[in-house]
């Protein structure tokens, strides 16, 4: 059952989301920044950091175009932060893998990024479990469904 908008804790909600997320916004661009970074190129050197992705994934997560993400690409690649690869299993797609010096650049990033590591640190192990949880419920619910038209977009 979706809660009334009416509803003052829901409100109340969504103005603390808001907030955090402004506050995360605004550490992110400084990071970014310090590493001569736009925050745009911080968030592809993240989304890489864990193993090379399709060049049209990294689009779909940014909720972007393809041609916007070349561009970051090619900006990352000139720096020496990312590198394209033929996938493996489909020698037509281009995967983007972060080098060596991206991993040390993501490492910067995210130590820089310790205003929400402060008040997370007053909460338990449990409560920060139960946050996560329900946080990626949250993002789960909202994802657009996968279809014929999302797939052509």
């Amino acid at each position: 059952m979706t809660p009334p908008t009416s509803d003052p804790v829901t409100a109340e909600v969504v103005e603390l989301i808001g907030a955090v997320v402004a506050r995360y916004h605004q550490a992110y661009e400084k990071a970014a920044a310090r590493q001569a970074l736009t925050g745009a190129q911080a968030r592809v050197l993240a989304l890489l950091a864990g193993e090379p992705v399709p060049m049209r994934r990294i689009a779909d997560r940014l909720r972007c175009e393809p041609s916007n993400v070349t561009g970051i690409v090619d900006r990352l690649e000139a720096r020496g932060l990312v590198e394209r690869r033929p996938d493996p299993a489909d020698r037509r797609v281009k995967l983007a893998a972060v080098t060596p010096l991206g991993e040390e650049t993501v490492s910067r990033l995210r130590e820089a990024l310790d205003f929400a590591g402060r008040p997370l640190a007053a909460l338990s192990a449990g409560e920060r479990t139960v946050l996560r949880d329900l946080l990626r419920r949250m993002v789960d619910d909202a994802e657009p469904p996968e279809g014929p038209a999302a797939a052509g977009a």
